[in-house]
């Protein structure tokens, strides 16, 4: 590994690492509300309602994690084979001011955006 992309690795290791605590975070309090709810009647179909939706929720936020997580772990990956800030579709370097932004970019400003003008996302990392 460089020391030419240092800053950009400390930055994804810390968003990684924020990343795991959250997703760690989620699962205790959902653990806690699991025990909390255990034993109470659930005849109401609003509770059941809600009970759902916010099943849902946090489903939803832990899927959205994942997939960060995935990307950052992806551009580490990237920084450790020495492929970092090269477009995963053209291969063509990545605008250092772009992963400045956004460390786990893994496509270049014009990949990224004839993926969202052909309506498809970019692919996933893994």
């Amino acid at each position: 590994m460089t020391d030419k992309f240092k800053k950009q690795r400390e930055q994804l290791a810390t968003e990684h690492k924020r990343l795991v605590e959250e997703l760690s975070q989620l699962s205790t309090n959902a653990s806690s509300t699991d025990e909390r709810r255990e034993g109470s009647p659930f005849g109401k179909r609003e509770e059941e309602a809600t009970e759902t939706l916010e099943l849902e929720k946090r489903l939803a936020l832990e899927n959205r994690i994942r997939q960060e997580m995935a990307k950052v772990e992806h551009a580490l990956e990237k920084i450790e084979k020495g492929t970092y800030g090269l477009c995963d579709k053209c291969g063509k370097p990545i605008d250092p001011q772009r992963l400045e932004a956004l460390p786990q970019a893994s496509v270049c400003v014009n990949c990224k955006a004839l993926l969202a003008k052909n309506g498809k996302v970019a692919p996933s990392p893994r």
